[in-house]
């Protein structure tokens, strides 16, 4: 699922990943325009739509488009003089919008007073058929297999028309997939409308609704069909006038080879109001961006993989790439415990040279997020400070001198009143430099300053449950005052976490931690930046000149970024060519079934390179 609200469109053509692929894999991939592909798709099932008819069905990721191609089918079909049957099984199948609405609009906070940007609701978990009408089902399961005759083409389409009920009716299946990018500039350009919808609504309140139904929904039933096997066909919907098809084996190898290899993935860049400088020039942005506030450079459900096969580029979206081989990419411990979810994400947030700071602000923990939002556990985070200007300073926990209490009356006169709090009487900060990590259990209060680039790595929950507690009476790029979400913030922060707890090491809070050495061998040095028991992840920083060893033990995958030092090769040892080239500030993926691999420096300064694994014992962990 998808959250992310206005991506910029751009398309970094940096990331490519260049997996080596057989000579049948590539050549089964057809694309070179939309009327290639239908002749081809046509060719492929011919003789049996003659000999005894075909019943095929399009099912796809949220705001896939099927009316080009099941034109240019019908168009076929005339040419062959095969008889064409088109059947829209959202019409045929699901209930009225009214009574969709009825079970979806519940789910959602309509309460500004909770929520002022109407951002949350609860995730609905009944799948496409909770949203059909049973007598519309037994009539569309028996009316089906009544349209196939010899010579009759007849194609299925919509949302939903894969699940698992209707799959016995047809002879070939076919998904169309998306990445959440490309999907969210469609709805962010009116050409999606809700389930249930006849026409777009407001962005914000589509965006949300996509969240907690639409996006859900799509996935789970794709991720079902990549476990089970069932697909025929597997098409590329990213651009409209260049549909990209293959069969799903072809598909399948791709990712299959993809996942030998240390990859990255295909970042998403958003503007912001507190938006920096920095990235903008490092990854050479578009000068039409304003700024750069986050860059997305590996959050699971935002982003894609790039993938080269021949003179094509494969635009993937990563959760497809994970329901695919999800063992190999990040072991079977983390494939259970997760349910398939990949656990940790990965951005940037950019305030060098900006207005100001990022809010102050706290996440919810696992058992808020599972009653009030469905979800599937809690929203931890970190920062790891990469770059740096004078005075940065990042914000976590409170002073021990706060009182808390005028702390609450202040964030409200500011939301109510708009009066100036004075955030600095409260919220603890340290000075910071490249190198401090800091850990941010649920509930943390907490802010990254003006004038630096943060990493910042957090756990799996999806939702964008960011309470802002105080914005600095920040306008937006509208020139409305920012709202921020008093109530639950108040609600989830955790007042115990003050100056001197986060420094203690005796105690279960301590999250402001100091480097200790974990391991060495032949040149290199591994530290461990961050641990705490609250948290499932293990943060750690590798440090040599020339090269280091290291070894999922095919196990658990690694996440690796270059925070100093110009580029280092990532590349596996029993296999060296199975390799990728780092430069600073890229963020790469070694899969767990990679074993052993070393990083090599291609310059000649010194390298620190940022690791993120699984912390031991994660599996025994509460969500």
């Amino acid at each position: 699922m998808s959250f992310m609200y206005n991506p910029f469109p751009f398309h970094d053509p940096k990331p490519v990943n260049r997996p080596e692929l057989s000579k049948k894999t590539v050549e089964s991939i057809v694309a070179g325009g939309n009327q290639t592909v239908a002749k081809r798709f046509m060719q492929a099932i011919a003789p049996k739509v003659e000999k005894e008819g075909v019943i095929v069905a399009f099912d796809g990721y949220t705001t896939t488009k099927w009316d080009l191609l099941v034109s240019l089918l019908a168009r076929e079909c005339d040419v062959l003089g095969f008889k064409a049957e088109f059947v829209d099984s959202y019409k045929r199948t699901f209930k009225s919008g009214e009574e969709i609405d009825a079970i979806i609009d519940p789910l959602l906070i309509w309460d500004k007073k909770i929520d002022p940007t109407l951002l949350y609701g609860k995730v609905y978990h009944g799948g496409y058929l909770g949203l059909m009408d049973p007598d519309k089902v037994e009539s569309f399961k028996k009316d089906i297999p009544a349209l196939k005759t010899p010579g009759t083409l007849v194609i299925v389409y919509g949302y939903g028309s894969l699940i698992k009920e209707f799959r016995p009716l047809y002879d070939v299946k076919c998904w169309f997939d998306i990445t959440p990018m490309n999907s969210m500039l469609r709805i962010r350009a009116g050409e999606y409308a809700n389930l249930g919808k006849k026409h777009t609504g407001i962005i914000n309140r589509t965006i949300r609704r996509c969240y907690y139904c639409d996006f859900e929904n799509a996935v789970q039933l794709r991720k079902q069909l990549f476990q089970t096997g069932e697909l025929d066909w597997y098409f590329l919907d990213n651009d409209r006038t260049n549909l990209q098809m293959m069969p799903f084996s072809t598909f399948a190898d791709i990712c299959s080879q993809l996942v030998k290899y240390p990859f990255r993935a295909k970042p998403c860049y958003l503007e912001g109001v507190w938006g920096g400088s920095y990235m903008k020039r490092l990854r050479n942005l578009p000068k039409e961006m304003r700024n750069c506030a986050w860059i997305f450079d590996f959050i699971p459900m935002e982003v894609s993989v790039l993938v080269e096969a021949g003179d094509q580029k494969l635009d993937i979206n990563y959760c497809s790439f994970v329901h695919k081989e999800g063992v190999n990419l990040m072991g079977q411990k983390a494939v259970d415990h997760f349910q398939g979810y990949f656990p940790i994400r990965f951005n940037y947030d950019d305030s060098y040279h900006s207005t100001g700071n990022m809010s102050i602000q706290c996440h919810s923990g696992g058992k808020f997020n599972i009653e009030n939002y469905n979800e599937f556990g809690r929203q931890d985070e970190s920062y790891y400070v990469v770059v740096t200007g004078h005075e940065a300073k990042t914000f976590i926990g409170f002073r021990d001198d706060a009182d808390i209490p005028a702390f609450f009356k202040e964030i409200e006169a500011a939301d109510t009143e708009h009066k100036e709090c004075d955030y600095m009487k409260y919220v603890s900060y340290e000075e910071s430099k490249p190198g401090l990590q800091v850990m941010l259990p649920a509930g943390t209060i907490h802010s990254s300053g003006r004038n630096q680039v943060i990493l910042e790595i957090g756990s799996l929950t999806i939702g964008s449950y960011t309470y802002k507690m105080y914005d600095y009476l920040r306008l937006d790029f509208d020139g409305k005052q920012r709202p921020i979400h008093t109530k639950l913030g108040e609600e989830n922060v955790n007042q115990e976490r003050r100056t001197s707890v986060i420094h203690d090491p005796s105690s279960k809070d301590y999250i402001v931690q100091k480097p200790r050495l974990d391991c060495k061998g032949d040149g290199w040095e591994e530290y461990i930046l961050g641990e705490n028991p609250q948290m499932y992840i293990s943060l750690r920083r590798l440090e040599f000149e020339k090269a280091c060893q290291q070894d999922t033990k095919g196990e658990k995958f690694h996440v690796l970024t270059l925070v100093d030092g110009d580029a280092v090769l990532v590349r596996s040892i029993d296999h060296p060519e199975r390799s990728f080239k780092m430069d600073f500030m890229d963020i790469v993926c070694v899969p767990a079934d990679m074993g052993r691999y070393e990083i090599v420096n291609l310059g000649k300064e010194p390298i620190r390179v940022h690791k993120t694994t699984l912390r031991e014992g994660f599996e025994n962990d509460p969500r």
